[in-house]
């Protein structure tokens, strides 16, 4: 994942708030504030907000990646609880360098698109919220998690509506499978492609490898979240799995989605 830029960040905390209100500010992140304290504004001899913000960027320089993007993130966050107006120009300087807002948390652009909150249930909202964001912190089990949680509630939802029973007492891939059918989300699909011209020749071979698809991607979710205990330090290739399968759980919420009330 890239590194949140500190930088841009910097220059707003700067531009827009005072000495001690920056002190207070990064005081909510891992910011060693002692290393801070020798620095007081005064009417005479004392130190600069120039020299404040020197002494933290030498700090967030000897951070890790992830432990610096959850600084620069705290930042964003408690500068936006003090002034919301600050978040059109946050999301100018940052999205040029691959960031964006979901509320008022920062998410790279690359693994986790806001514009796509649109295209699935908003009871799955918060829950997505949360995976990308603990994913941006490196919390790969908690972002798998968080992205299963959301599944969980919008085919709990459609249960309920369905009279399918209850599904605490079926597996995760159970629930997306019968939840997929009950909506009618494969007859959907399949009058779709007639209205565009499509025969029955490559209709039926595409919908039965996409249910396939569908029911392989809920397996894959529901073996990882059972033994999400194994996952931290994970290899690459275990990692990049748990990141795609972000982009699974927005796949399926989407095919999900029935009505806007969910």
């Amino acid at each position: 994942m890239n590194k949140i830029p500190w930088g841009p960040i910097r220059s707003i905390l700067t531009a827009n708030f005072s000495f001690g209100s920056i002190k207070e500010i990064v005081g909510y992140a891992d910011i060693d504030m002692s290393k801070l304290s020798h620095l007081e504004q005064k009417s005479q001899g004392g130190a600069s907000k120039s020299q404040l913000l020197s002494a933290i960027d030498a700090q967030i320089g000897n951070m890790e990646e992830n432990s610096s993007g959850v600084v620069a993130s705290i930042v964003c966050e408690e500068m936006l609880r003090r002034n919301p107006d600050l978040i059109s120009e946050l999301e100018r300087v940052l999205s040029r360098v691959g960031w964006k807002f979901s509320g008022t948390v920062l998410l790279p652009i690359e693994i986790f698109d806001v514009s796509e909150l649109k295209e699935i249930p908003e009871i799955a909202h918060q829950d997505i919220q949360k995976a990308a964001s603990r994913l941006r912190d490196g919390d790969l089990s908690g972002s798998l998690s968080a992205s299963c949680g959301a599944l969980d509630a919008v085919t709990g939802s459609i249960y309920q509506e369905f009279g399918l029973g209850d599904p605490n007492k079926s597996s995760f891939q159970e629930r997306i499978k019968k939840s997929i059918n009950a909506i009618g989300a494969k007859d959907r699909l399949q009058n779709e492609l007639r209205d565009i011209g499509w025969g029955d020749s490559d209709i039926n071979p595409l919908s039965s490898n996409l249910d396939g698809s569908l029911n392989q991607a809920a397996f894959v979710m529901q073996k990882l979240r059972s033994n999400m205990g194994d996952v931290h330090g994970s290899k690459p290739v275990v990692s990049a799995l748990i990141y795609d399968s972000i982009k699974w759980s927005l796949l399926l919420l989407r095919v999900l989605v029935t009505r806007e009330s969910l």
